[in-house]
């Protein structure tokens, strides 16, 4: 269902886009530096965080589209929607619970994150760098799943096959690549 007037029954994000063409290019390029850029994380830990903060938004589009993603970079979806239910008894690596722990404060309690928040991801052996690469992807979730959900996005790749196949064997991943596949980066 459509809450804009002028994007189609079951909208896409890139109908949003290219409705709205103004902002696109600067949303998709810090996408492109924070999700493949250098990082301590790897891309597939970068995804799979934005697919875990959308599954905790429940913003079934991002959640849907992330997984998929994900997956391409060396991720099992189902790790992602094991992850939403439960961290702790989730099959990931120990190394990387207490930051999907800090992801799920700051995006449920972020007034309620403390120093030994922060100290448990350092004594998991991550870099402050790795952490603050994993703050922004949360923010940055967290502030598209708003864009998804406040726009009325109800397209869901878990209802549509062919759309999911296209996303999963797309060769490139790019963000910027995405806003010229639909003409609205440069």
């Amino acid at each position: 269902m459509s809450l804009f007037p002028s994007l189609p029954d079951t909208p896409h994000l890139s109908d949003v886009f290219k409705a709205f063409p103004d902002t696109v290019g600067p949303i998709l390029e810090y996408h492109e530096i924070l999700l493949r850029g250098e990082s301590p994380l790897s891309i597939g830990e970068r995804e799979l965080i934005a697919g875990f903060v959308s599954g905790l938004n429940a913003c079934n589009f991002c959640f849907g589209s992330h997984k998929i993603i994900a997956s391409r970079f060396g991720i099992d979806e189902a790790l992602i929607d094991a992850l939403v239910s439960d961290i702790d008894t989730a099959p990931v690596d120990e190394k990387l619970k207490p930051i999907l722990h800090y992801v799920k404060k700051l995006t449920s309690l972020p007034t309620q994150l403390v120093k030994q928040d922060a100290i448990a991801v350092f004594d998991a052996g991550w870099s402050e760098k790795a952490l603050y690469d994993a703050v922004q992807v949360c923010a940055i979730f967290n502030f598209m799943n708003r864009i998804i959900e406040g726009t009325g996005v109800t397209f869901d790749y878990s209802s549509n096959r062919e759309a999911a196949d296209e996303l999963r064997n797309r060769e490139n991943h790019s963000y910027t690549g995405f806003g010229k596949k639909i003409g609205v980066s440069k």
